[in-house]
Formats: C-alpha cells, structure tokens, sequence
C-alpha cells in the first residue's frame, strides 16, 4: 500500500476524532490514580517489537500494524468506559497533533530527500577511505538523519569493500557510528533528539551540549577501526579483483541536497520563530509556526519525489515500506506510551515512585549516572525515542530547568537514549535496515548475539569512559 492511499484516511481520521467527543471540559490524565497495569500495553509494544521479528518473522512482517492497533486498543478502549469519551478522544488528539504528526512528517521527509540521492561510482575499500566514509557519515548523520545516512552511505560502503574478504568489522562499526553516534549533532539526527525539540529543547543545544560527548566517541571508534581495519588489510594484501566496474564517483538527485537544506531551515525556523498566533483543536493549542512547518515538510516531499528521476531511487533501493512500518508502530507507541508519561509526570504521588527515587540523589538532586545508563540500557532493546520520553517525564519534562539547571541531566538522557541504541540491531531502526542491505549484498552479518558479543566488547567500555568524563 502506497503512502498517497494512507494519508488521506489518517488526515480524515485526525480532523474527524474531535466530533466524536462530548464535554466542553474533557481533562487529561491524571498519573496519581494510574497503577502500574496501564503500562502493561506499552511494554507489551515494546517487546513485541523487540522479539517477534526474531520468533515470528514471517507473522511479524504481515500483522505488525494489526499487533500495534491491538496494544493501543487495550488502552483507548478500557481508559474510554472508565474516565469517559471525551478523556480518551483528548488524549488521543493530544498525542496526534503536538506530538505524532510532527514526528511522522518530519521522518517522512527525510526519508524522502535521503532516497532520493544516489552516489554512483566505485570506491576503493581501503583503511583510510573506509574511516573517511565513516567519518563523513557520522557528521551527516546529525543533519539527514541517522536513517538518511546509513542508507545514503551504505550501498557506497558495500561496492567500496566488495573485494575485500574481511569485512564485517566494517559494516558493525558503520552500525556503531553512522546509524547511532552521528546522530547526537542535532534534533534531526535521531528520533529522540526531534521529540525533545517538539518539548521545547532548543535546537542547537543538543549540538553545543552533546558535541564533547560525540566527539569522544567518533574519534575512539574511528582510531580503533582503524587499526582493526589496516591489520585486516594488510593481512589479506589489496584485492586482486574489484567486482564493481571502475567508473567514475558522482552524485544524482543533487536536487534532494537543496530540499535538505530546506527541511534544517524549517525545522530549526519553527524553534526560533515566535508570531504569537494560536489557534485551539478539541483543547490542544496549535502554534501556527508548528503548523508551517508541517506543511512544508509535506510540501518538500512532494517535491522530492516530483524532482527526483524514479531511476536514482530505484538504484537506491528505495521503498515506502520501512516509513510505513514506522508510521504504524509509533501510532501504537505513542497511544501506550501516555499513560506511562501521565505516572511520570506524577512524580513520587505516582506508582512509579521507587523508580523516582533511583534517579533521585538523598539531596533531591537527579542522578545523571543513572539517567544516562536506564536511559542507554532501555534503549539497546526497547525503540529509544519513547525511552527518551519516559526520562525525559521523569526529570520534570520542562525544557526551560532541564536545558538551564539540569543541563548535565538532559544531556546524560539524550546520550543514553542516542548512544546505546547502538548496542543491539534493535535499539534503533536504521541497525536492522543496514542489516538487511548487507545481507541482500550477499554479505553474511553476525547473529543478533553475534552482534552484541561486539557492541559489549567495544561500547560498554565506551561507555565508561563517557560516565567517568562527562556524568559522575
């Protein structure tokens, strides 16, 4: 199913949900009278995600958007004959409009702009290109994406090294650094950046606070693979035979370059400015930057995709199938996740009380150790943009205390979150999508433990390091 076919009924559903409420008044949640067992649908998503794939592949692969309506049902329905209709409908379109939509439009367009550049022309896959691509793709990482650079970068990754016999170390650390590290630079970098700029994080903060963090890490992995890399190709000496073709390196879709230019100056527009003009849906305020900037989003993918020659695209390997997998599962998410946040936003009146107090020094004062490693552990085998959210609430959720007093805080959540997405093919998406590419190339990846056996030897110690620099 094409997204033009979805769209439409999702845009109806959105504006149609208001008249479906009754109460001029309808409240939010209260977290002081949640138990814990509203929770048990946002983590039943969340290990759904997490396991099915791997025990159930096939069953997960054609009824993943079924599982995840499922799990959001089991809290739209049962919160709607307790607290009313007009309670649940609120939240929903709560959840929808200020925080869904927004995230949805702007993965959309990346994805959009991202699919269509294509890199054309061999590369040669020595010690010193492979870390200079890496490189390259850990910065661009903070600006198109996590997602839009490992997919741009990639299938350049794979011609580059199809010479070579060893080679797995290249795409594990490509993982490592270009689907996770690079992320940290900016909002757009990863899905959990963007949602702390729709809760009001500036949008350079997250490159001015986390770039020492970044940095370390970029260039600890970078000199290690580097080494790994030249002792693997000196070893096997300079392949005998290049498959690829020698053609020139050249870029298409150039166009898509500009649109990207185009999305940074709109995202980071609707941060910076403040007309004042509002307007209310069912409750929730609409700030009409928010909404500009929305349509211009949708407006650039369009764009793209009228711009964009369908060749580029296809020899990118280009499909709305992983946006649509995307846009089913966090509609699940988003809808499990708020009664979670509702408890969290209750603080210690809430059930979740002890967890409080696990991040909470005797001094009232929040635990950034402990912030940064729940946040980094959750995040390796649960989706880390909800993670974030969780510690996010947990911290207080006022951006103003949490990027001012906090700011140590905030910057150990979002390294967390971004970092050790890192340390399993499921704690960030672009993991498994660079997986499956590898693989289709015919290169055979480690196992899902295969994989952590090298995250564990190699990021945890990271990780270390980042405790004892940047959060004691």
């Amino acid at each position: 199913m094409k997204l033009r076919h979805i769209l439409p009924g999702l845009l109806t559903f959105a504006f149609a949900l208001p008249a479906l409420a009754a109460g001029a008044d309808a409240p939010a949640i209260d977290g002081r009278h949640l138990g814990l067992a509203w929770m048990i649908p946002f983590a039943g998503i969340l290990l759904s995600i997490a396991i099915m794939p791997l025990v159930a592949p096939s069953f997960w692969h054609h009824h993943f958007g079924k599982v995840s309506a499922a799990w959001a049902a089991l809290i739209v329905i049962p919160f709607a004959l307790i607290h009313g209709v007009p309670s649940a409908v609120y939240e929903v379109i709560h959840l929808l409009l200020l925080d869904y939509i927004p995230f949805i439009v702007l993965l959309t367009a990346l994805f959009t702009v991202t699919g269509g550049i294509h890199i054309k022309g061999n590369l040669h896959g020595s010690p010193s290109m492979n870390t200079a691509l890496l490189a390259i793709g850990t910065v661009l990482a903070g600006w198109m994406g996590t997602t839009g650079a490992s997919m741009l970068l990639i299938r350049p990754m794979i011609r580059a090294n199809d010479g070579r016999r060893h080679k797995i170390h290249v795409f594990v650390f490509f993982i490592f650094l270009v689907s996770n590290i690079g992320g940290a630079l900016t909002p757009l970098g990863d899905p959990p950046l963007f949602l702390g700029f729709l809760k009001g994080v500036s949008f350079f903060w997250t490159t001015t606070h986390l770039f020492g963090e970044m940095l370390v890490c970029a260039i600890v992995l970078l000199a290690l693979f580097y080494a790994i890399d030249s002792y693997w190709y000196r070893k096997e000496g300079p392949p005998k035979h290049d498959p690829t073709p020698e053609t020139p390196v050249r870029i298409e879709g150039g166009v898509n370059i500009i649109l990207l230019a185009v999305i940074v100056g709109a995202v980071l527009a609707s941060g910076t400015w403040k007309p004042g003009i509002h307007f209310t849906v069912f409750h929730v305020t609409l700030e009409l930057q928010n909404v500009l900037r929305d349509l211009i989003l949708v407006a650039i993918c369009f764009l793209s995709l009228r711009l964009t020659s369908r060749a580029s695209r296809l020899d990118n390997g280009f499909s709305w199938a992983p946006m649509l997998e995307v846009a089913k599962l966090f509609a699940g998410i988003f809808i499990t996740i708020a009664p979670a946040l509702a408890i969290l936003r209750a603080g210690k009146d809430g059930v979740l009380a002890p967890l409080v107090a696990l991040v909470t020094g005797p001094d009232g004062q929040p635990n950034d150790v402990w912030y940064f490693w729940l946040t980094g552990l959750l995040s390796s085998f649960l989706d880390n943009a909800p993670t974030y959210l969780v510690f996010f609430n947990l911290a207080g959720g006022d951006p103003d205390v949490l990027m001012g007093a906090l700011a140590s805080t905030l910057a150990a959540i979002s390294c967390g979150a971004v970092f050790m997405g890192a340390n399993s093919y499921i704690g960030n998406a672009p993991n498994f999508m660079v997986k499956a590419v590898v693989e289709e190339a015919g290169i055979r990846m480690p196992s899902f433990f295969g994989y952590m056996a090298w995250s564990s030897a190699i990021l945890l110690p990271l990780f270390v390091l980042l405790t004892v620099i940047f959060f004691r």
